[in-house]
């Protein structure tokens, strides 16, 4: 327990300093911080703990409607995004309220009946924490990950409510500081204390501004424009094993898939696990009798593999030849196989790709998009591909993560269909060469996306926005570095004013880099050049073919418009 409250409370304060806090920063610095100020030749006229009241209303309001929020609204019958308005309109009339003092009292008259009523804009910061924690997105993580699916999942116990509360006051703790700034500094600075009501006013339109631009979304535009000055620390953070153990990332554990844990990875022979959790969440399904939704209650009887796997990753392409191979091979023998479909990137959320995606590749079996990752959570998956092997009565009896195995797994198939069909007849073992990398053999796979970069090897900081990039003097193996001018976001690298380059020391017998927008694209290799053109669906395009394993510098020069997503090797 004191391991998660720190968890929690080291995540919120790295949230808590993020680029997400900054459009609520205003509002924290003078109606929670500089309206609190006193004159000492003036009567108190709002009260001092108000910066304390704002924070604690934010950390009450977070913590219960990360939680309970969505029950609550199921429950009543509301839509989802009913607090986030509700948080709008109250901003609007506390900010309203102290531009327009009579207001003030209106909203008063409800409350007369209490002998200390405290609800006016000037005194209760209480009710105005409520609305900012309405309205407050912090930014994403693997704290904020772990509650939202506690949250989702109604999975609300001890552990999960110490989380949610140390996380709310870590990314609280960096807005009480700046609040009780703002209250230093209109104390300290005369003009402050000379215009407090000009002060009250500013603060009311800065509110009001603040809730107009949650209408239409400017808050999340900023983020985008702003550099993601913690992200290294949010990487950090989310990659330690023992946070990611505490947190459980793949999803919090349930009743469903509380015995996967009893499945070694990769075992060589069948193992119980439990009954299969359910296939949940699926936004569409295709490859099935008219797209209908497949229940695994209704595939008693037969033997299912669920594929998890996303279509431009590279591991996954290894692996559905071979899936693919067993499909055809054991279908009429009674397997069924589901791929389903858990995105990495924005763009494969969108069914018209994923479809794409498996046609190139041959797929005919069914697939389910799992675009809320709602059966990704409900498996605790944490891996691109991942095998869960379910014999005819609905046990899971076999799980393999990542590549690789697949003579293993094809052997646990035929067995599987024998115990479930004595009778049964089975062609022959499928032939399909195994090219998975030998670990480490291979350059790790290389993404350019902010969030997930790695191997970057240039002088500068690897930043949010648009910056100016050039080769170091010395460039490590296995590393990429970029010259010219890009724009880097969380899902690519794209050149920003004109053709920008990236130079890759690899180690692989294939390269392949996963490219979207359009344009052209020249690789060069030992002073050759080639090129080749960029459109439609992003995918995964050959840059070196399959050969001998080798090392060596290449060159990737990139027109403005074409997205880069990761390189990938074999």
């Amino acid at each position: 327990m004191l391991s998660l409250a720190l968890i929690g409370l080291l995540g919120g304060l790295i949230t808590g300093i993020s680029p997400c806090i900054l459009p609520v920063l205003p509002v924290i610095f003078l109606s929670g911080g500089a309206m609190s100020a006193r004159d000492a030749d003036a009567p108190a006229t709002v009260s001092r703990w108000r910066p304390y009241q704002v924070i604690a209303g934010l950390v009450v309001a977070f913590s219960l409607f990360t939680l309970i929020g969505s029950l609550v609204l199921a429950l009543l019958g509301l839509p989802q995004d009913f607090l986030r308005w509700a948080g709008i309109v109250v901003l609007v009339l506390i900010g309203v309220g102290l531009i327009v003092p009579q207001f003030q009292h209106i909203l008063e008259k409800p409350f007369s009946w209490i002998p200390q009523k405290n609800v006016g804009t000037e005194r209760g910061g209480f009710v105005l924490g409520l609305a900012l924690g309405a309205v407050y997105v912090p930014c994403a993580g693997p704290v904020l990950a772990a509650i939202t699916v506690a949250g989702s999942t109604g999975n609300i116990g001890p552990e999960t409510i110490v989380l949610t509360l140390s996380f709310a006051v870590g990314a609280a703790l960096p807005l009480l500081i700046f609040a009780l700034a703002g209250r230093r500094v209109a104390e300290r600075v005369k003009t402050f204390r000379k215009h407090q009501k000009k002060i009250r006013t500013i603060g009311g339109v800065v509110m009001i501004a603040l809730a107009i631009g949650l209408v239409f979304n400017l808050p999340q535009l900023l983020q985008r424009l702003v550099p993601d000055y913690t992200s290294a620390l949010q990487d950090q953070f989310a990659s330690d094993e023992a946070i990611a153990e505490q947190l459980d990332l793949g999803g919090l554990e349930n009743d469903q898939n509380k015995d996967l844990d009893l499945c070694t990875n990769g075992a060589t022979e069948l193992e119980s696990c439990g009954t299969a959790p359910d296939i949940q969440g699926i936004q569409q399904w295709f490859n099935t009798p008219g797209n209908e939704a497949i229940d695994l209650a209704d595939l008693r009887g037969q033997v299912v593999l669920v594929d998890f796997w996303a279509y431009s990753c590279i591991n996954c392409q290894r692996s559905i030849p071979h899936i693919n191979a067993w499909y055809d091979a054991y279908k009429d023998a009674g397997l069924t196989v589901i791929g389903v479909h858990s995105p990495e990137y924005a763009f494969e959320k969108e069914p018209r790709n994923v479809i794409a995606g498996a046609q190139n590749f041959g797929i005919e079996y069914p697939v389910a998009l799992d675009n809320n990752l709602s059966t990704w959570t409900n498996y605790r998956n944490r891996y691109w591909p991942a095998h869960y092997l379910i014999d005819a009565d609905g046990t899971v009896r076999h799980i393999k993560f990542g590549e690789g195995g697949y003579a293993n797994t094809e052997k646990l198939i035929r067995e599987l269909l024998v115990q479930a069909n004595p009778d049964v007849q089975l062609p022959p073992p499928t032939d399909v060469a195994d090219d998975t990398p030998e670990a480490g053999s291979t350059t790790p796979e290389t993404y350019l996306s902010l969030g997930k970069m790695v191997n970057f090897a240039g002088d500068e900081d690897y930043a949010s926005g648009t910056n100016t990039y050039r080769y170091p003097d010395d460039q490590p193996r296995d590393t990429f570095a970029l010259k010219g001018d890009w724009t880097i976001d969380f899902q690519n690298a794209t050149p920003a004013d004109g053709p920008a380059s990236i130079r890759l020391n690899y180690t692989a017998r294939e390269v392949r880099m996963v490219l979207g927008g359009e344009g052209t694209v020249t690789v060069t290799i030992d002073g050759k050049s080639t090129e080749f053109e960029v459109s439609g669906t992003p995918n995964s395009y050959p840059i070196i073919p399959l050969g001998d394993s080798r090392q060596g510098t290449l060159e990737v020069t990139l027109e403005p418009g074409v997205e880069a997503y990761s390189f990938t090797f074999g």
